[in-house]
């Protein structure tokens, strides 16, 4: 058999992808290792407010469950929320915790609800391994709604930025 620049750049090419694939899923398989270096399920977190998935379908939108149950992602610029300039509390759609105070909320430019600092312990963070990426997923501390991602690109004081999906929340104005 002959081997000509094209079988070796193609070859390369199959090596580089399958290297990828490999690397990736050992990064996941790292992250789930324990002490002893196997393979662990990390147990699920539980939530102080839980309902079955009948009962979140039946309270929620078909948009709101989409992004608080199933992590989904709403487009860009299509939430009323992102242009919300009023003084209030934005809330979890699933269970109404209090998450964020309009006095951090700022126009990001990315067409998401955008805040510098959640309340406090209004949200938790997970790792989010999707789209070939690691990124900071934020789900509501009270029942683990999917409300977006948090990344280190904010103002200050504290350099974040909460993108969240307007889907995902509700607005309560400040009483006069």
């Amino acid at each position: 058999m002959r081997i000509t620049r094209r079988f070796l750049l193609s070859g390369g090419t199959l090596t580089a992808a399958l290297a990828a694939v490999g690397g990736w899923r050992l990064l996941n398989a790292e992250s789930l290792a324990g002490e002893d270096g196997k393979a662990t399920a990390k147990p699920p977190e539980t939530f102080e407010f839980t309902l079955t998935d009948a009962e979140w379908r039946k309270k929620l939108s078909p948009s709101q469950y989409a992004v608080l149950r199933q992590e989904g992602t709403e487009r860009p610029f299509s939430s009323p929320l992102n242009d919300e300039h009023r003084k209030g509390i934005f809330s979890c759609a699933g269970c109404q915790l209090a998450l964020f105070s309009s006095a951090t909320k700022f126009d990001s430019g990315t067409g998401w609800p955008s805040f510098w600092a959640p309340l406090a312990d209004a949200v938790g963070t997970t790792d989010d391994r999707s789209f070939g990426m690691v990124r900071r997923a934020v789900h509501c501390h009270r029942c683990g709604g999917h409300l977006g991602h948090v990344f280190d690109d904010g103002p200050k004081p504290t350099g974040l930025r909460y993108c969240m999906n307007g889907v995902a929340m509700t607005f309560r104005p400040a009483s006069a």
